[in-house]
């Protein structure tokens, strides 16, 4: 078994089912397995079940991170029958059907008799991995909160800056990938200098902060299509919002990108403080591992080419769903992983024959643009603006665990979008001592090297470096509320 040199690991129990992750597929099968009183397993890197649709909303301050990350284990105490695990699964054996965990600094082994992996993605850069150290993703926790701090500590810097072409910087913003979470974060970071950081900041304007939105396709949420990608643009645009389409990103580096027309070749360079990355996806570690043990074939982005029935390889009792795997082309959404893990729990059940081919329910898509817009498709019906934006909230409101969490959002989304408020909205104020005045220098100092300093030090003041920043970010903090 691979990964055996790093320790022993000895079979120290065994259960019916191993989920492996804490999803909405991984929850789905849960809730089946736990209502029928089927014993099993759910091992997840984190204790929480990360609501990802409204992660946008956590980095800009309209929704705490407790309101979208529920406890996996308070979410599933009802079922007796549930065994909530914290650790990572490094290895599978399909032949013994075991499972090799990290916890604790220590490996463990544990037996089952099916298997659902359900790990997600994790953002993709298409070779390009040098650009995870330069933008700033949007698939965790972690994630949101990172983008909320860079967020406002631009805002907060430009507005003590007196240098203009630092501000400019400061204050620009490019988004690469025009998908839902793109458009929502463009359309969202707009809405924050227009109506929240003008009213709270009086020497920012909203005309004063650009917003750029990349897109390689030759429209916005491309899946879309007709007017209803049409619409986003021109709503994007309205607001404000430099919507760039049909052009790819070639290069990206501490103070801006590189942009590069598909149809004629030309380049353009952008500056800008801050570069969010939400092009792509790619399938976790734990994809790779199911890969080599099983035979299952993978796409370009590491996602599982798994059977009609989510069995993944030669196991016939391994099964994979969720963003990890591709299948028919479905879309990589929420809906494809919950109907995916109830289709599975129903197979392990027996209320369906083992290998019954998975049959999707479309039950439609819808986006949110900005405040008020928003865009509905639920077969031929195509709605836009208003209604589509109550609809968007209305189902997010139905996913989200709990009725506090509920409440709370309500309460929130009053705040920010009927109001100008950000209830979730602080500044963490990095703990540096601030630079000594120069001392004063002998008569006798050589001048040259005292300019040189002087230059070196006007540099690094004005093009400070992003990875020393976000070094800086990551130090102790002292929370100072702003909204």
């Amino acid at each position: 078994m691979g990964g055996a040199d790093k320790g022993e690991t000895t079979v120290v129990d065994r259960t019916e089912v191993v989920i492996v992750g804490s999803g909405f597929g991984a929850l789905a099968v849960a809730k089946k397995l736990g209502k029928a009183g089927t014993p099993f397993v759910l091992i997840s890197e984190t204790t929480e079940h990360l609501f990802q649709p409204l992660l946008y909303q956590v980095a800009t301050g309209v929704i705490s991170p407790g309101e979208i990350a529920p406890s996996v284990r308070a979410i599933l105490a009802k079922y007796p029958n549930a065994d909530v695990r914290l650790g990572r699964v490094v290895d599978v054996n399909p032949d013994d059907n075991t499972v090799v965990y990290e916890a604790a600094g220590q490996r463990h082994t544990l037996g089952y008799e099916h298997l659902v992996a359900a790990t997600g993605a994790r953002q993709a850069y298409f070779g390009r991995d040098e650009f995870a150290d330069l933008t700033f993703a949007l698939k965790t926790v972690n994630d949101a909160e990172r983008l909320r701090r860079q967020i406002i500590r631009c805002f907060e810097e430009a507005h003590i800056t007196a240098d203009p072409e630092l501000r400019k910087n400061l204050l620009s913003f490019v988004v690469v990938g025009a998908g839902p979470t793109g458009v929502e974060l463009a359309g969202q970071i707009k809405e924050l200098a227009q109506r929240y950081f003008a009213e709270s900041i009086g020497n920012i304007k909203g005309e004063d902060v650009t917003v750029t939105l990349v897109e390689g396709a030759d429209k916005v949420l491309p899946p879309f299509g007709g007017k209803l990608s049409e619409y986003s643009k021109v709503s994007l645009e309205k607001a404000g919002v430099d919507v760039v389409v049909g052009t790819m990103v070639t290069d990206i580096d501490e103070h801006g990108a590189t942009l590069k027309t598909a149809s004629t070749g030309e380049t353009r360079r952008l500056t800008a403080e801050t570069i969010i990355w939400s092009a792509g996806i790619q399938a976790n570690d734990f994809a790779d591992v199911l890969a080599e043990r099983t035979g299952c074939e993978t796409v370009r982005s590491g996602r599982l080419l798994v059977d009609n029935d989510f069995t993944v390889g030669r196991a016939d009792n391994i099964y994979a769903i969720g963003d990890m795997v591709t299948l028919d082309n479905l879309p990589a959404q929420s809906p494809f992983a919950m109907q995916g893990g109830r289709h599975v729990a129903k197979m392990i059940l027996g209320k369906v024959p083992a290998g019954t081919a998975f049959q999707y329910r479309d039950k439609g898509s819808m986006a949110i643009i900005n405040r008020f817009r928003a865009i509905t498709r639920v077969g031929k019906i195509e709605l836009t603006g208003f209604i589509a934006w109550v609809l968007w909230l209305a189902v997010h409101l139905v996913y989200l665990v709990g009725f506090r969490n509920r409440y709370i959002a309500v309460m929130s989304w009053c705040g920010s979008f009927l109001g100008h408020r950000r209830p979730h909205f602080y500044y963490a104020q990095e703990l540096e001592p601030a630079a000594p005045a120069e001392a004063e220098k002998p008569a006798d100092a050589p001048k040259a090297d005292a300019s040189k300093a002087d230059a070196s030090k006007t540099d690094a003041t004005k093009h400070p470096s992003k990875r020393a920043k976000r070094k800086a970010a990551a130090a102790a903090r002292v929370p100072v509320p702003v909204s």
